[in-house]
């Protein structure tokens, strides 16, 4: 396994979430992909059911404005290597713009030549 090209999926998947380009971020996923956000009421099963969420979202004037991340770290396990790292995220939601703080982890698995996330988990920094 290589880190650089685990770091190279993460920043590209990060880069997609930024410029709110769905279809880009959520090809990093694999379809039986998992998700957990403290934001949402309970763990979502797969890539479908968080682009059904997004749209919803966006129903409702979600934008992702940028996302920057900081503090990364890879944990290489083989074929399966977990990310964690600080984001900072500013969004619109309704006209209103946030600014996010939070930790996030990322598991990857090796998919042919590359790496494809399997499951994310969001959770917010304590202040």
């Amino acid at each position: 396994m290589s880190t650089d090209e685990v770091l190279a999926a993460a920043a590209s998947l990060v880069d997609a979430f930024g410029r709110h380009d769905a279809e880009a971020y959520f090809a990093a996923f694999r379809e039986d992909a998992t998700f957990v956000f403290h934001t949402h009421p309970q763990p979502l099963g797969s890539r479908a059911e968080y682009e059904e969420l997004w749209r919803a979202w966006e129903q409702d004037g979600f934008r992702v404005l940028s996302c920057a991340s900081s503090e990364q770290r890879v944990q290489d396990l083989g074929d399966v290597a977990v990310f964690s790292h600080r984001v900072a995220t500013r969004v619109r939601v309704g006209g209103v713009e946030e600014r996010l703080d939070e930790r996030e982890t990322i598991v990857f698995a090796r998919d042919g030549d590359g790496w494809l996330a399997v499951h994310e988990h969001l959770s917010p920094v304590p202040h």
